[in-house]
């Protein structure tokens, strides 16, 4: 059974992000690896009380340029995968889903 894994990260951390969860088991699909796709958009946050912002200031809403990265994995490979994801991104909170595939 396979997971969809959905990250925002900034431009410049798309390649280490990738890098990592392929190494982790993320990617492939048949006889394909380092599947993955990814689009532009804005992310916005707040930093509140006892956050260390990668980006901007704490106490101040930020919109910053970010990728939308998808791939897939297999359920197997979820714990490494998500490891791989938090060690390589640069944010001290990435927001990520994971969706469970039928197919």
């Amino acid at each position: 059974m396979k997971r969809k894994l959905v990250v925002f990260v900034p431009p410049d951390a798309l390649d280490a992000v990738r890098d990592a969860v392929f190494a982790a088991g993320a990617g492939r699909i048949g006889a394909y690896e380092r599947c993955s796709w990814y689009a532009d958009g804005t992310g916005t946050f707040l930093g509140g009380e006892g956050a260390v912002p990668a980006v901007g200031e704490r106490g101040v809403e930020e919109r910053v340029p970010e990728l939308r990265l998808e791939t897939v994995f297999p359920v197997e490979c979820q714990d490494e995968v998500l490891a791989a994801l938090r060690a390589a991104h640069p944010y001290e909170e990435p927001a990520f889903d994971v969706y469970e595939l039928v197919a």
